[in-house]
């Protein structure tokens, strides 16, 4: 599934026989990689079997509620009894859309024929089931002919706490048999905020109110659409049908093989529908059998949407979306990568893509970002659709990250699935890796390894020291619900992705992508012994169960003068825990600007020889290049500050990650005092030599130029900072202001922030150059002349807002006037009213949250964030903190503490933060005084960490400043 972060083409069909053989064998690669990792799981050979036939279905044994309490038995485990195998399902659903109906639809009907084998001897069959109700339930032996014998059903009954269907027969079924459960039921269609199971979009198109349902089932939700074996390793083929109106389209898994006229219309709970759209002359789509699969990937969507379609390798792509969009052009960009994407992770894996058809649906709304249904991937239209019109390639860089990462999915999820939840780090972890290395297969103009270690790699290690307990794969069984829920987090896909780069780096890449090919995990060991150019410590189980199994992350400490390094875990507050965990740590380095041989730090501590240095300027060292391996280094302030004298001296001698990672680790360890404050300040020295925009970026937060309320209020620190970093700062900004006045045909704004320049210009105009602040004003003015340029109007937050800080109530006007326009996209709502909030005027900025308060349109998240900016510039605070108290009710009760906690984050001063407790003592009664007031508490500490750590900043600066 997408990330919250957070998967062309094909081959020809492959004969049964072939796929059947490719499928096994890489479940019992799985197998064994669950054995790699010292799991505790059941032989999967059970969940793989052949298909059976159907059989007709006898009527059904009534439904019972039973006693209040039932004797103890495998009703009560959170995983399904061992004792039957899902070989295939027949499922017909019917969800109960038509056009003119005074409602949306509220429920689906349908029947299913899950045919199994059984493989121990039980009186008891159990599947999932939850929100079901059901018409019609029995149980029949196959007889081998065609025929089949009823197997009486005693009792049915529902265990709601594991979310189960319970059918007590009248005798046993036999070892080695096969039989097929008979089950007519109905469910919901969810609607609102539950998006999950099958769930309606309503959206306007062409001038019309429209409305589609969809399914989101990953990872428990196919059990709310139809009885089923929900568990990711009760593999079984599908055969499918779906019945609807005849003007709507049916999508599912696979090629719709037959689209005919349903008449079997008995369906009781149809009648009203029936009688409501006069007699329709209902339609059924039939598909195509599907390989074998799990349930949380089976697929439906009934729409009346367009698409565009090509082919890659004999396979058929389609986008599909709301006909407005893709007469727009809107899908021809998904279109474009999504063959090639598949081609290259044919290639990649040299496993070909097993089915004969993709669809890639745009719906206007849905809980996950994507999901990798197989054979049909859904998206929210944000993450799919993209405007050939606009020039943000930002954008269009997360709609191609987003596609590879469904794409991954299809082999590493859907074609190899992880046996059990605890493992679904394997399914994230390499999608949110391949969706990297596909991107860059489609735009290779960004390098990988920055790209990976900026988006990926330093926000997780800045994350990891503060999930406590939280580890990749769980070396016990998390089977509750809204724990496996949990588990789709940072950790999953972040951390993960990480632990499989240093993988691939310490294998080499060419080991990695081979094992791989030859079956996946568990070929690594084989190929390594396989070859001489490659040796490892300890076999690859050993080494990975160190990263996999352990929560957080190493800290390697240097000492050059003797070649010893030692690990210790990593905490956010050096002193604040202690653990004796250690890990199989692969040591690439760089001494003098020449790569050395990798190197092992197998235990606590140890000695390497080659590692003693001298005390010499020129003789240097760097650990971890590229940042491929998942740890920090603590060099200790002497070789920290000869690293920043070589930066001085020549900042292209250490490659642009590792400069990264240098500021990276010097800053957090400085926070969590592992070092003395300064320590990291000394690589700010040489920026002025620095051209590299992502280093800039990268340096800009660490300096706390974000915090700018603190900045801007202290007569101190502001005048020292700009003194120290404008110097530095100004020969990047000047080199790209002169780009822009030299091509007169770019579009400034656009470049500014699909460059990442905006954090370079912001910093600059802060600090009042009077060449910045022209130069935006010049820009925001000539967007403003023509408005009628297709597109948006802030391309770049930051250039909308001191277009707008410099300008007058005209300049502000303008904005207002588009954010009211219909059709802006939420992502420019909330740009245009970022920028409306960075006025000083304040009857403008009191006429903002006036009207967006009483706006019924603009969602509550936006005036919660309109608010926060207001407050947070320094004319408009005391009118935000007005603003609250005078609406303190309302607010308050659509965000509970939500509303105090935005505020707190521009509070300033103690005498502020006792007025505001005064306020709340008496206004909050005593159980709401408790959280409210220890949100005060939490902004007050932080108030006090920030100034302690500007007092610092001023000192260092004083010293430094010529130096």
């Amino acid at each position: 599934m997408g990330a919250r972060l957070r998967s062309g083409c094909y081959l020809g069909r492959k004969s049964g026989l072939f796929l059947a053989l490719l499928l096994a064998a890489l479940l019992l690669a799985l197998l064994v990689l669950g054995i790699l990792l010292g799991r505790c799981s059941r032989a999967l050979s059970q969940a793989w079997r052949e298909p059976g036939p159907a059989t007709a279905t006898p009527p059904a044994a009534n439904a019972s509620q039973g006693p209040p309490e039932r004797p103890p038995g495998p009703w009560d485990l959170a995983r399904l009894p061992p004792h039957l195998a899902p070989l295939h399902y027949q499922l017909r659903l019917w969800p109960h859309l038509a056009p003119g109906l005074p409602h949306p639809p509220r429920s689906h009907s349908g029947q299913v024929n899950i045919t199994v084998r059984c493989l121990r001897d039980t009186g008891a069959v159990l599947l999932h089931g939850e929100g079901l109700a059901y018409q019609e339930v029995s149980v029949w032996q196959d007889s081998g002919n065609g025929s089949g014998q009823p197997v009486p059903v005693e009792e049915r009954w529902e265990a709601p706490a594991r979310q189960y269907l319970v059918l007590q027969l009248r005798r046993n079924l036999s070892t080695g048999a096969h039989y097929t459960l008979r089950l007519a039921f109905t469910g919901k269609v969810h609607a609102g905020t539950h998006l999950h199971g099958l769930f309606l979009n309503t959206y306007r198109d062409q001038g019309q109110n429209r409305t589609l349902i969809a399914s989101q089932l990953e990872p428990l939700d196919a059990r709310r659409v139809y009885p089923c074996f929900d568990e990711p390793a009760l593999k079984a083929t599908f055969n499918i049908s779906i019945v609807h109106h005849p003007s709507y389209v049916a999508l599912s898994n696979m090629p719709a093989i037959d689209v005919s006229e349903y008449k079997d219309v008995n369906d009781s709970t149809l009648s009203s529908l029936v009688n409501e759209t006069t007699s329709i002359n209902w339609t059924v789509t039939t598909f195509a059998m599907t390989p074998k699969m799990s349930t949380y990937i089976t697929a439906f969507v009934i729409c009346q949407f367009d698409h565009v379609t090509t082919t890659e390798r004999g396979k058929e792509i389609r986008i599909w979306a709301a006909k407005d969009s893709i007469q727009k052009g809107l899908a021809d960009y998904a279109l474009n990568i999504t063959g090639p994407i598949f081609s290259f992770m044919e290639d990649l894996f040299n496993i070909s893509y097993p089915l004969p058809k993709t669809d890639l649906i745009a719906l206007p709304d849905m809980d996950a970002g994507a999901m990798e249904n197989w054979g049909l991937m859904t998206f929210r239209d944000t993450s799919l659709l993209y405007n050939p019109k606009d020039k943000n390639t930002r954008w269009k860089r997360r709609v191609t990250q987003i596609v590879s990462h469904e794409i991954g999915h299809q082999w590493f999820g859907n074609l190899v699935t992880m046996e059990w939840w605890n493992d679904l780090w394997l399914n994230e972890g390499f999608a949110t890796y391949f969706e990297h290395l596909g991107a860059h297969h489609i735009d290779s103009s960004v390098s990988l390894d920055e790209d990976f270690s900026n988006s990926v790699l330093f926000p997780m290690l800045g994350l990891d020291t503060d999930l406590e307990g939280q580890s990749l794969s769980v070396t016990h069984k998390k089977d509750e619900a809204a724990t496996i829920n949990r588990q789709f987090n940072l950790v999953t896909y972040l951390k993960g992705a990480s632990i499989i780069r240093m993988l691939s780096s310490f294998l080499t890449e060419t080991l990695f992508i081979k094992a791989l090919h030859d079956d996946l995990w568990n070929h690594i060991q084989k190929v390594i012994d396989e070859q001489n150019d490659t040796s490892l410590p300890a076999k690859v189980k050993v080494i990975m169960d160190t990263w996999t199994c352990q929560v957080g992350y190493p800290v390697l400490t240097v000492n050059f003068s003797t070649g010893n390094i030692s690990q210790d875990q990593y905490y956010s507050e050096k002193d604040k825990n202690s653990t004796n965990n250690t890990w199989m740590i692969p040591i690439s380095w760089i001494r003098n600007g020449t790569v050395q041989p990798l190197l092992w730090l197998d235990k606590s501590s140890k000695i390497f020889p080659e590692m003693k240095i001298s005390d010499a300027e020129r003789d240097w060292i760097i650990l971890n290049v590229n940042m491929t391996g998942y740890y920090r280094i603590n060099y200790g302030q002497t070789h920290f500050r000869k690293l920043a004298k070589v930066l001085e001296n020549d900042p292209k001698v250490i490659p642009v990650v590792n400069k990264l990672q240098l500021m990276s680790d010097a800053f957090s360890m400085q926070w969590s005092g592992y070092l003395e404050y300064g320590t990291a300040l000394y690589f700010t020295k040489y920026l002025e030599k620095e051209d590299e925009i992502i280093v800039w970026n990268t340096v800009l937060p660490y300096l706390d130029t974000y915090s700018w309320h603190y900045i801007r209020d202290d007569y101190e620190l502001y005048p020292i900072l700009k003194k120290y970093l404008l110097p530095r700062i100004l020969p990047v900004f000047h080199h790209y202001a002169s780009l822009l006045h030299e091509d007169v045909k770019m579009e400034p704004a656009i470049y500014i922030a699909t460059n990442d320049l905006e954090k370079i210009f912001e910093t600059v105009c802060r600090f009042g150059h009077r060449d910045c602040l022209n130069l935006i004003s010049e820009i925001f003015t000539r967007r403003m002349n023509r408005p009628d340029n297709e597109g948006h109007v802030c391309y770049s937050t930051f250039v909308c807002c001191y277009g707008v800080q410099m300008g007058s109530d005209k300049e502000w006007e303008f904005l207002w006037e588009q954010q009211k326009q219909n059709g802006t996209e939420l992502h420019e709502e909330y740009s245009i009213l970022s920028a409306l909030a960075c006025t000083k005027e304040p009857w403008l900025l009191q006429r903002l949250l006036q009207s967006i308060i009483n706006e019924s349109s603009i969602e509550f998240f936006y005036i919660r964030h309109a608010i926060e900016k207001v407050a947070k510039n320094e004319v408009g605070h005391r009118i935000a903190w007005k603003f609250i108290t005078d609406n303190w009710a309302d607010l308050y009760n659509r965000s509970r503490s939500g509303i105090l906690r935005d505020f707190m984050g521009s509070v300033r001063t103690d005498v502020e933060v006792q007025m505001i407790q005064g306020f709340l003592n008496n206004t909050l009664e005593p159980e709401q005084r408790i959280q409210a007031t220890e949100i005060v508490l939490q902004a007050k500490s932080a108030m006090d960490k920030a100034n302690e750590s500007l007092t610092k900043m001023i000192k260092w600066l004083k010293e430094n400043m010529n130096g």
